[in-house]
């Protein structure tokens, strides 16, 4: 089971709005960042290519979304701003270490962190604009 969004710290209020979601082309992320003081909040949302298998359940509107974090390494997914999917687009792929998480429900197939999930973000999408779900 992932770690429950709801006991992080810093995370964004339900109703924040994120972006358009006819802006995240397939393949592609949207990040957002959050700041409270000291403390930071990053998470992405992510359109998978159209051949990615795709649990129907997690995906809302087609998009996922997910803490920017390791589970192994609390370090950011991302191997470049944006850029989480593996070299077949796939799987998201940790820059880190390489650990590999299937994109329907955040679980690493692959890595360091075997058996561990991403920490999905709920999202909803209202008249085209993604915000945090609550």
């Amino acid at each position: 089971m992932p770690f429950p969004y709801t006991a992080l710290q810093c995370r964004p209020a339900p109703g924040t709005a994120l972006c358009r979601a006819a802006d995240i082309a397939p393949g592609k992320a949207h990040v957002a960042t959050f700041r409270s003081g000291s403390m930071l909040f990053e998470m992405f949302v992510l359109r998978p290519p159209a051949d990615a298998a795709v649990a129907e359940a997690a995906a809302t509107d087609g998009l996922v979304a997910y803490v920017n974090d390791c589970p192994h390494a609390n370090t950011p997914l991302d191997w470049q701003p944006g850029q989480f999917l593996s070299a077949d687009k796939r799987l998201i792929l940790c820059a880190t270490h390489g650990a590999e998480f299937r994109i329907g429900d955040g679980y690493c197939v692959r890595g360091p962190c075997f058996g561990a999930y991403l920490i999905p973000v709920p999202i909803a999408v209202r008249d085209g604009t993604v915000y945090i779900g609550g």
